[in-house]
């Protein structure tokens, strides 16, 4: 009787501290940035493409080239109108359904207003991400904006609240890691995948990139080194 009781006053004080919440982490998020825009309603026929191909080939359940082949994802998220335009085609190929919020589905705004509601998604997100039991030991793959991956710029515009993936899954505390401060307005053709090798680990173990070289027939699709800037083809109508 009274080993019986010790248990139970040892699992509510664990339920009091929290830490069956901790148990929680994914095994691996993959996060990529949405194709290339041709204004805030869609994709530019670049961006289409790169939506097409990454469903072909890096995000396949199929291709050789999947980074995902062998480990099907537990979820596929978005967050605007652009990621919710380049999950489709993947998540489709997947024969699942996107996750995004309501504010995934209407035009982005590059104003404070609006950031300060994507920084509200971010947060949930993450928090959940973390925190959630459903997600341990699955991978997730977040089709996501670039600012709110990463943005110093909108992480000094908001000041004294998180609001970008770099500051909410603690990225600047993975050991070994230099992980930029700014996802370059250029830069399309990155994966940054973080692995935890841990459901109790809040911080990523790992941080890695995979830079998009697709095969035919998405061979032409520009990859160019981080910074510097895209060569786009002549009336691609991107921007």
């Amino acid at each position: 009787m009274f080993g019986l009781l010790r248990i139970t006053l040892v699992a509510l004080a664990v339920a009091g501290l929290g830490i069956g919440a901790a148990q929680a982490a994914p095994k691996r998020i993959i996060i990529v940035r949405h194709g290339e825009k041709g204004g805030p309603l869609h994709l530019c026929s670049v961006g289409k493409e790169r939506a097409q191909a990454l469903a072909a080939q890096y995000l396949s359940p199929t291709d050789p080239m999947s980074l995902i082949r062998s480990d099907p994802p537990a979820a596929f998220l978005a967050m605007t109108l652009h990621t919710v335009e380049t999950a489709r085609p993947i998540v489709k190929a997947w024969d699942m359904k996107l996750v995004a919020p309501p504010i995934g589905y209407v035009p982005i705004r590059n104003t404070r207003y609006f950031n300060a509601k994507l920084n509200k998604v971010n947060q949930r997100v993450a928090r959940d991400l973390l925190d959630n039991p459903r997600w341990h030991g699955k991978t997730v793959v977040m089709v996501w904006e670039h600012f709110h991956i990463a943005s110093e710029a909108l992480e000094k515009e908001f000041a004294g609240e998180p609001a970008t993936l770099r500051q909410l899954l603690r990225l600047d505390e993975i050991k070994g890691a230099k992980v930029p401060k700014t996802w370059p307005d250029s830069n399309f053709n990155f994966f940054w995948i973080l692995d935890y090798d841990s459901p109790a680990a809040q911080v990523p173990t790992r941080f890695s990139t995979v830079r998009q070289f697709f095969a035919p027939p998405f061979a032409n699709l520009p990859s160019n080194d981080w910074g510097a800037p895209e060569p786009l083809p002549a009336g691609s109508g991107c921007n």
